[in-house]
């Protein structure tokens, strides 16, 4: 059976619950593999005041911390939900520390990356806080490089908000 949306997939929450990715419906969403030992950390400040300006009109960042690249986030769980919380005041769902790229990636990186390659069509991700965003109907719609600051895609997400279904 083919995946044609991210709604079969689930994770393990940054408090160990599993959490199934159709809980989101109907919620355009920003999937952002984060680091707490980055020179794009700080972008959780804008990640964060994304997630605030616009849970309300129906989206969500979902942040999958990640250690595969530089080892830049070498902490456990339990460290990470609280960097994150006390430095940047996050709010928004954090899970449990994946791998996105490689024989243990998650599932949902690996679909993403077929559904939305990157730079010359290159399906790895190359760094920390890659971003996917995925529309009301669960389907992957951009892909952003992590230079890209959180503030630059509202002109893309207000659309998708506006849109009655899909993100199409």
């Amino acid at each position: 059976m083919a995946i044609d949306s991210i709604y079969p997939f689930s994770s393990r929450t940054i408090e160990g619950k599993e959490k199934s990715l159709d809980e989101f419906k109907g919620k355009v969403l920003l999937i952002v593999n984060t680091a707490s030992q980055c020179g794009y950390t700080p972008q959780y400040e804008g990640l964060e005041l994304l997630y605030k300006k616009y849970q309300d009109k129906g989206f969500a960042v979902l942040g999958f911390p990640c250690n595969q690249f530089g080892q830049q986030e070498p902490g456990g769980e339990e460290e990470i939900k609280s960097f994150c919380q006390k430095n940047y005041g996050v709010t928004f769902p954090l899970f449990a520390k994946v791998d996105v790229n490689g024989e243990k990636a998650h599932p949902l990186f690996n679909y993403l990356k077929k559904a939305l390659p990157g730079i010359a069509g290159t399906e790895s991700i190359k760094w920390n806080f890659t971003k996917f965003l995925v529309g009301k109907d669960g389907q992957p719609m951009e892909r952003f490089a992590p230079a890209t600051k959180p503030d630059a895609l509202e002109k893309t997400i207000e659309p998708l908000l506006a849109s009655p279904g899909s993100g199409s």
